[in-house]
């Protein structure tokens, strides 16, 4: 059986191993006698209090579902979708279908939102939303292929 050999030094204790027979174990060093005293803060500083931050609950939550397909009525992968309230420019939420052209997203209740679906080489659609009543919206979407212009 091998020697046991000091890994790592911190303060007067080491930490040892054993050919990996058992884990490895640190010894704390001896309290020394006297208190260490805490630094006191500036006269200037303002005492801070702690931020808590609201937690949001999905109770409240509107839940907006679907399916993409495609033209031919095949799921559409990696479709990416966008919604925003209706009163906003900014689209606040965004994802993509997975690989069964299924997505969902929760979004707070009581506005109106429109949705807006987008791939490569296909018309954008959109749908308006109403999340005032009710809990949840189901939608299927169907992709429509661009046609891009022939000879003239």
């Amino acid at each position: 059986m091998t020697p046991a050999r000091p890994i790592a030094t911190v303060g007067a204790a080491f930490l040892f191993s054993f050919s990996g027979l058992l884990p490895l174990v640190a010894q704390e060093p001896a309290a020394s006698a006297a208190p260490r005293a805490s630094p006191t803060p500036p006269a200037s500083a303002a005492p801070s209090t702690p931020v808590k931050k609201k937690k949001h609950s999905h109770a409240d939550d509107f839940l907006i579902r679907g399916t993409v397909f495609t033209p031919v009525g095949l799921s559409f992968p990696g479709a990416e979708l966008r919604i925003r309230r209706a009163s906003e420019k900014k689209f606040r939420w965004e994802t993509q279908t997975n690989s069964r052209g299924e997505f969902a997203v929760r979004v707070p209740q009581g506005a109106d939102y429109e949705l807006v679906v987008r791939a490569k080489g296909f018309a954008e659609q959109t749908r308006a939303l109403d999340a005032k009543s009710g809990r949840e919206e189901s939608l299927v979407f169907r992709m429509e292929a661009v046609k891009v212009g022939g000879k003239k």
